[in-house]
């Protein structure tokens, strides 16, 4: 069985509470190093057999129309999960 990653994030532009959220939360529990903090989407998408470019044309159609809000997200990446 094969599998696809669909990674969707906030356009850069769009305010994130939560990723603000998590880089505050990131400072006070002591991880430091870090200057901010984004929080997006990650979809696993199954396919039988082996992934084709079909499967991923498929999924990068699905990410654009489906998965992702077009005003305010960016489709960031639609790959083969090569561990799968």
């Amino acid at each position: 069985m094969g599998r696809i990653i669909v990674e969707i994030m906030p356009k850069p532009e769009i305010l994130d509470p939560q990723g603000k959220a998590i880089a505050a939360a990131l400072d006070r529990m002591g991880f430091a190093g870090f200057s901010g903090a984004r929080q997006g989407k990650r979809f696993q998408l199954d396919v039988e057999g082996e992934v084709t470019e079909a499967h991923l044309e498929a999924a990068r159609k699905a990410a654009d129309e489906l998965l992702s809000n077009p005003i305010i997200e960016d489709v960031v990446s639609v790959h083969a999960d090569e561990e799968a």
